[in-house]
């Protein structure tokens, strides 16, 4: 029987980038019974009257398991 691969996406928000960094790489060290083969962040700012009020970041981790 061939094997399968089954993918899993998962996404967190974090309050900076440094966190998001960290995020990734302790995944990428830790990942048991898995691989993670694609990862990234995106910087998003909340603004009001044309001044930046909030800031934050999403992470996007994609986790390939076989089966």
């Amino acid at each position: 029987m061939a094997s399968m691969l089954l993918k899993e996406t998962k996404v967190w928000r974090v309050p900076t980038e440094d966190m998001a960094i960290k995020l990734i790489n302790d995944e990428k060290e830790n990942a048991r019974g898995c691989t993670v083969t694609k990862n990234g962040y995106v910087i998003k700012t909340k603004k009001s009257k044309g001044e930046i009020v909030d800031s934050w970041c999403i992470v996007t981790i994609e986790y390939s398991y076989e089966i």
